[in-house]
């Protein structure tokens, strides 16, 4: 699907706001309310648009540390830990990568004696970095068109 310059404004007005109503966005980019809900369908249809999302703080939400932690999986654990990661509750974001480590992962945890719980659970998959969360710099910051 191409995603012309209207669809890019479309895409914009969602980015900043996912709950700003068709109308609202009509009148930012100059179309219908039923044009601007023809564009989305067709761009979730495309998968251009993967998902809406409600974004939770994790400190007002009860937790007191975010880490980033990087794992180096020992021979023959990668596939193993693949499919156990995706039941670990702490985790909120795992991504496999290039490099020295095989996976990293952003992590929410109730204190240190969690995330030392935590990290005990890892090490039978593999060697384990962690690197304690102090701020965001720069937070979901939207797509923007290829130049």
């Amino acid at each position: 699907m191409n995603i012309d310059r209207l669809n890019w404004k479309i895409l914009k007005c969602l980015q900043e706001n996912a709950r700003m109503s068709n109308a609202e966005i009509g009148r930012r980019v100059g179309v219908s309310s039923p044009a601007v809900s023809e564009r989305i369908k067709k761009m979730e249809d495309a998968e251009i648009i993967e998902s809406y999302t409600t974004f939770i703080s994790p400190l007002e939400a009860g937790y007191q540390l975010k880490a980033l932690i990087t794992l180096r999986a020992f021979m023959g654990m990668l596939k193993p830990f693949l499919e156990k990661v995706k039941t670990f509750d702490e985790v909120v974001n795992c991504y496999r990568i290039t490099g020295n480590e095989n996976i990293v992962m952003e992590v929410v945890l109730k204190n240190q004696k969690h995330l030392e719980a935590f990290i005990d659970q890892l090490i039978s998959y593999g060697e384990t970095k962690t690197q304690i969360i102090l701020s965001h710099v720069v937070k979901h910051s939207e797509i923007k068109p290829l130049r």
